[in-house]
């Protein structure tokens, strides 16, 4: 019963985790997602109609084509009068200035008063038409603006541009209004221009309005259709007239999806179509991946990249930024291929694609071009272990990419045959950075590694390098352990690659799992020299704990040297709960009427839980076993290996690894096949008789 609870308790928190895991990825992508009204037809002049029949649902006006709305505001904004205000106390202070000034300094230079009631009537004259600054003059010749209308007491009256005067204007005409009556040299000495100021000021406010008034009385439209009108057919060529019609219906069809209703309906169609792309995806990852679920680290890149790849590509649409082609999402299922497996890495990028592909106003041609660059990208790489397998894939990326969309450009391009001049060059550019920036996948790997706790073929070929520190100190101070390493590495590989498993990995794993020995390097047979063997010294416990001991010291130093958690896992499995059968079995002679401590002769483990792992227990055992033969042939070899893997097999060492009955057949046969060719017996040459 208390087993039950437990298993139903884990059952909930497992579900909850789920459930919060796919919220919060839902959420967060829908977030991002822009919600702008789409029309979702790609239409040009002169090309044939790719769609269907298409018929209007609503009443829409035909709008006019942007130019000749253009042409036609700058010819009402040509005849357009701005509005100014006449200010009359500018020209009362004149003339009161005017009247006093004459009295103290003017009297003097005038020779009379015609004079006074000259330049009196004058002024009267000019400040009536109207002056306005330089500034304002300059900018109404600028806007071509021919009349103004000018307010006076409430009233707006038009007035010509000619008939306004500026301050300099106004000074030249006083003085040579009638040059025949009075003396332009007498004028000119009275310093008239303090009397000249302007009396008309920019009215903006009213002028605006009136801006509006004119233009939201100018008609946009230029014809209406009718709900139920058909518009274009399939095949039918695009002619200026109906490509103005179907603009008028994406403008329209995007002013009406910009309404609060509509904004809801587009969240909520975004909501379920994300929800039930990442449901179907969970739902894989449940029935077919269960493991990812209690590997974090896995878990967390699928969910890292389907987000990332999703929310870029939003935010690119939303703000128009370069071309989302140039993105390199073959980089996704690359990553998932060399860290995960292809099954998942091509399902991850499909969902991915298709979330992505909302974002898109032509989402069509975007999802077949991307998912045959990720299906290449996936078939042509593998196991990544090389820079030059990703210049490869790049390459094979960059050429799908091509060919995909070439081969739209012929079936939706007139004339293609005869002009490839009509090619979209850009694209094919766009294809090229696309590649360019795939190779970007390389350094970003080891970061990925480290971030969450995978380990690359990379890094498994750096390890497996013998010429790093560890195992160039290996094979200086346990030589005869690094020779059986490498036995074993050559047996392990070679087995992986018959059944399937990752070769690379359990090389690498082989090369490592004793090096634990190097802390006591003259207990084990191998590195025993001059006949010496300290187990005599011993008991058959310490012995045994000796032997046992270079599992433990295995783990240490590769924590010392910060070796990847997949190549520990090979140093602690490699014996898994198997026991030191040599001092246990010996202690049980010598003690036949008692029962061992069982833990003194038994390794830590744990058991093999992966294929690579019980490969590699496998090649341990037997390459040491081997060594023991008194003759070999073929039927003490194949003995030999048959004996030893059915015992690991009896004593349920394989219980917990999915390694099956089949695979253990073929292992066993590499194993006979490469030991025969190992210790094959060699001709003796002859001696030269003389």
């Amino acid at each position: 019963m208390e087993h039950l609870k437990k298993k139903k308790s884990f059952s909930w928190k497992d579900l909850l985790y789920k459930s919060l895991l796919f919220i919060g990825t839902v959420a967060l992508i829908v977030y991002f997602l822009p919600r702008d009204g789409k029309f979702n037809y790609q239409f040009d002049i002169n090309k044939p109609w790719k769609y269907g029949q298409l018929i209007a649902t609503f009443d829409f006006p035909i709008y006019k084509d942007e130019a000749i709305v253009k042409r036609e505001q700058d010819s009402l904004m040509a005849l357009f009068q701005p509005y100014y205000e006449l200010d009359k106390k500018v020209e009362k202070e004149a003339i009161a200035k005017l009247k006093e000034n004459y009295h103290t300094n003017l009297k003097g230079i005038l020779p009379s008063t015609d004079y006074l009631r000259y330049i009196e009537r004058t002024l009267k004259e000019i400040y009536q038409a109207g002056i306005v600054s330089t500034e304002a003059i300059q900018q109404l010749y600028k806007d071509s603006t021919s009349a103004i209308m000018v307010i006076d007491d409430k009233l707006a009256n038009s007035h010509p541009i000619e008939g306004i005067y500026t301050v300099k204007k106004a000074y030249e005409y006083l003085l040579t209004a009638d040059s025949v009556h009075f003396n332009r040299e007498i004028l000119r000495q009275c310093s008239l221009n303090e009397y000249i100021s302007p009396n008309l000021t920019f009215d903006e406010q009213r002028t605006q309005t009136a801006k509006e008034e004119v233009l939201n009385n100018y008609s946009w439209a230029n014809g209406l259709v009718v709900s139920g009108q058909k518009i274009i057919d399939r095949g039918e060529i695009i002619s200026p007239e109906t490509y103005n019609i179907l603009e008028s219906l994406r403008k329209e069809s995007i002013k009406r999806n910009e309404s609060m209703g509509q904004s809801r309906l587009i969240l909520g169609g975004q909501i379920l179509f994300v929800g039930m792309l990442m449901l179907c995806f969970m739902l894989y990852l449940d029935l077919f991946r269960k493991d990812y679920y209690q590997r974090k680290g896995s878990l967390s890149l699928l969910f890292t990249l389907i987000v990332f790849y999703s929310i870029v590509t939003a935010f690119m649409m939303t703000h128009n930024l370069f071309n989302v082609y140039i993105i390199p999402y073959a980089m996704l299922p690359i990553i998932i291929r060399v860290f995960l497996d292809s099954r998942t890495a091509f399902l991850t990028h499909v969902i991915t694609i298709l979330i992505c592909s909302i974002s898109l106003r032509f989402p069509h041609e975007f999802i077949l071009t991307q998912l045959a660059a990720g299906m290449v990208a996936i078939f042509s790489l593998r196991e990544l272990s090389q820079r030059s397998q990703l210049f490869r894939t790049a390459l094979l990326v960059i050429l799908t990419y091509a060919a995909v969309y070439f081969s739209f450009e012929l079936m939706t391009e007139n004339g293609l045959a005869n002009d490839f001049s009509k090619l979209n060059i850009r694209m094919y550019t766009y294809f090229f950075i696309n590649g360019i920036l795939l190779l970007f996948a390389y350094p970003l790997l080891f970061l990925l590694e480290k971030t969450f706790g995978f380990t690359s073929n990379v890094t498994l070929v750096e390890l497996s390098n013998i010429n790093n520190d560890l195992l160039r100190q290996m094979s200086e101070t346990v030589p005869g352990t690094f020779q059986h390493s490498m036995q074993v590495a050559n047996l392990a590989a070679e087995a992986a690659i018959r059944i399937g498993a990752k070769s690379q990995l359990v090389r690498t794993g082989a090369l490592y799992h004793d090096i634990g020995k190097m802390e006591n390097p003259a207990f084990f047979t191998e590195n025993q020299s001059g006949g010496v063997n300290p187990h005599k010294n011993l008991g058959y416990e310490q012995s045994a704990q000796v032997v046992i001991s270079h599992v433990t010291d295995g783990l240490k130093l590769a924590d010392k040297h910060n070796l990847p958690k997949v190549i520990k896992d090979f140093i602690s499995t490699h014996h898994g709960r198997g026991k030191t059968k040599y001092f246990y079995i010996s202690w049980k002679n010598e003690h036949p009427d008692e029962e061992p401590n069982e833990e003194l002769f038994t390794y830590p483990g744990p058991n093999p839980f992966t294929k690579e792992q019980a490969i590699l227990m496998m090649a341990d055992a037997v390459e040491a076993a081997s060594r023991s033969l008194p003759e070999y042939t073929e039927e003490t070899i194949s003995n030999l290996v048959d004996k030893i893997i059915d015992s690991q097999v009896t004593e349920g060492y394989f219980k917990e690894c999915p390694i099956t009955f089949k695979d253990i057949a073929t292992v066993k046969a590499v194993f006979k096949e490469k030991l025969k060719i190992a210790y094959h017996t060699r001709i003796s040459y002859p001696e030269l008789k003389k």
